[in-house]
C-alpha cells in the first residue's frame, strides 16, 4: 500500500506553463454550450486526463464556486490555476477562460446593432434559440447528474426554482439553501454530504499531496493581503476615477457601478449572474428590452467561455445608446469593455482570499453541507432560467402576472410557435440522443431558420 502512495508522488510534479496554457486554452475553446457543458468538459480534461486534481477536492471546490459572486465555471479554472502554478497559474487560467468569449461577444454585439432588424439577422435569431434552449437543457442535465446525488439535493433544487420563477431575490434563495445545510448538519441529516468518489490509481491525490507541500496553498496573513490589495486597486479604480471626472450621470459610471454591484450581489454561478444582470438592465435601468436580453443569451451560448459574457453586451449596447460625444460604435466597444472588466476582475479578487481557506475547511461539516445545499439550489436557478428562456422561445408573447408579493411570467398561449417547438425538437434529438456538438447544431438550425424566413413560411 505504502509503495502505491509512493510512487505517484516521486513521479508527479505541478503542470508546466506550457501545459497549463495549453490545457486552459483547450478548456475554453471547448466550452460552448453553457455551463453544464463547460463544468463537464473541464471535470473530463482535468480530472480524468491530466489528473490534476481528484473528484472529490473539484466538486468541494466546485460548491465554493457557486457560493462566491460571479461564475463558477471561471472561478473554478482560476482556482485549479492558482493550485498547480500559483498566480500565474490563476491569471493564464481565468484569462484564457474569457478571452475567446470576450472577442467573440465583441464582434456578435457590433453585428447586431448594425444587423439585427435586418431580414438575415431576425432569420439567424429565428433559428438560433430553439437550439440554445435545447443546449440548455443539457447542460442542466450535465451539471445535474453531478450534483444532484440524493432526495434531498433534488428537492433543495426544485425549491429553489420554485423560489426563482416566483422572482424571489437571489441571494435570498441562496441564503436560505446555505442556512438550511447548516441546520442539516445539527440535524446529523446525511443526504446532503457529498458520496465519496470511487477508488481511482491515486494520481490525482498524489498530485494533490504534491502541491499540499507548497506554500502557496498554505492560509497565512500575507496570503490574504497581498492579493487582496493588488485585485481591489484593480477592479475599483475605474469606477472611482469615472465617478470623480465626470459624475454620476454619465454612462460609464452608471455601467461601472451597475456591474460592481452585479459582480458582488449575484450570487450562484453563471446563470444567476445573467438573471440578475438581465433584471438590472431591463426592468432597472431600462438600457435594453426583454428581447434583447433573450438575444444576448443567445449569443452568450454561441460563444467559447462563461455565458456570464452577456454582460459585455449590456454594457455595449447601453453605451451604443448613450454615447456622448463619442461615435456610437466607439462607445459601444468602451462600453462592452467596462462591463467586462467590472464583471469578471472581481472573479482573481475572490479566489484569491478563499483559496488557501478551502481544502483548510474541507472536512468542516457544517460548511460541506452549507455548500453543498446551495450547489443544490444553483441547480434550480439554471432550471428556472432555461424555463425563462423557453417561454419566450416558444411563445411570442408572455405577460407578468402578480399576486401579493408573488411574480411570474406566464405565455400567452395564441402566441404558440410550432415552427420555433419543431426546430427545439430537433435540435434537442441532435444533442441529447446523437451527441452532436453545440456548433455544429447551433449551425443547422440557424441554417433551418435562414430558409424558414426567406420562404416566407414563418417571421
Amino acid at each position: 500500500m505504502d509503495a502505491t502512495v509512493e510512487r505517484p508522488l516521486e513521479a508527479t510534479a505541478p503542470a508546466s506553463l506550457s501545459d497549463a496554457l495549453v490545457t486552459w486554452a483547450r478548456v475554453s475553446i471547448a466550452g460552448i454550450g453553457g455551463a453544464g457543458l463547460q463544468l463537464a468538459t473541464m471535470h473530463r480534461l482535468l480530472v480524468q486526463e491530466k489528473r490534476w486534481i481528484s473528484e472529490d477536492r473539484f466538486f468541494h471546490a466546485l460548491s465554493y464556486c457557486i457560493a462566491l459572486p460571479g461564475p463558477e465555471t471561471q472561478q473554478l479554472s482560476i482556482y485549479i490555476g492558482w493550485l498547480a502554478n500559483r498566480m500565474i497559474g490563476a491569471i493564464i487560467a481565468g484569462g484564457l477562460f474569457i478571452l475567446p468569449g470576450l472577442i467573440c461577444m465583441m464582434a456578435l454585439s457590433f453585428g447586431y446593432v448594425t444587423g439585427a432588424e435586418s431580414p438575415i439577422g431576425q432569420a439567424i435569431f429565428l433559428g438560433i434559440r430553439p437550439a440554445i434552449l435545447a443546449i440548455m437543457i443539457d447542460a442542466i442535465l450535465r451539471f445535474g447528474r453531478h450534483v444532484v446525488h440524493s432526495k434531498w439535493m433534488a428537492a433543495l433544487a426544485g425549491a429553489a426554482f420554485v423560489a426563482a420563477f416566483f422572482k424571489i431575490s437571489f441571494p435570498i434563495i441562496i441564503g436560505t439553501a446555505a442556512l438550511f445545510g447548516i441546520c442539516a448538519a445539527l440535524a446529523k441529516v446525511s443526504g446532503l454530504a457529498r458520496p465519496p468518489a470511487a477508488p481511482s490509481d491515486d494520481l490525482a491525490a498524489a498530485q494533490e499531496a504534491v502541491w499540499a507541500l507548497t506554500n502557496h496553498t498554505r492560509p497565512s496573513v500575507a496570503q490574504f493581503v497581498r492579493p487582496l490589495i493588488f485585485w481591489l486597486v484593480l477592479w475599483l479604480v475605474p469606477p472611482i476615477a469615472l465617478f470623480s471626472i465626470f459624475g454620476m450621470e454619465n454612462i460609464y459610471t452608471q455601467i461601472a457601478l451597475l456591474f460592481g454591484k452585479v459582480a458582488v450581489m449575484a450570487i450562484g454561478g453563471d446563470y444567476a449572474v445573467v438573471a440578475y444582470a438581465a433584471q438590472q438592465g431591463v426592468d432597472a435601468y431600462h438600457w435594453l428590452t426583454n428581447h434583447e436580453m433573450q438575444a444576448a443569451i443567445a449569443m452568450g451560448e454561441m460563444v467559447p467561455g462563461t455565458i456570464m459574457i452577456v454582460t459585455e453586451f449590456v454594457g455595449y449596447i447601453a453605451a451604443y445608446r448613450h454615447p456622448g460625444s463619442l461615435p456610437p460604435l466607439l462607445a459601444a466597444a468602451l462600453g462592452g469593455l467596462l462591463a467586462t472588466w467590472m464583471t469578471f476582475c472581481p472573479c482573481f479578487l475572490w479566489i484569491s482570499l478563499v483559496a488557501p481557506f478551502i481544502e483548510w475547511l474541507r472536512r468542516n461539516a457544517f460548511l460541506s453541507n452549507s455548500l453543498q445545499a446551495v450547489t443544490a439550489a444553483a441547480v434550480g436557478m439554471i432550471l428556472n432560467l432555461s424555463v425563462w428562456f423557453g417561454i419566450r422561445t416558444l411563445f411570442g408573447h408572455v405577460r407578468h402576472v402578480q399576486f401579493g408579493f408573488l411574480r411570474f411570467d406566464s405565455p400567452i398561449f395564441a402566441s404558440f410557435d410550432l415552427w420555433a417547438l419543431a426546430l427545439f425538437i430537433c435540435s434537442a434529438i441532435a444533442i441529447l440522443r446523437f451527441r452532436i456538438g453545440a456548433p455544429i447544431t447551433l449551425a443547422a438550425s440557424c441554417g433551418v431558420g435562414i430558409a424558414l424566413y426567406l420562404l416566407g413560411i414563418t417571421g
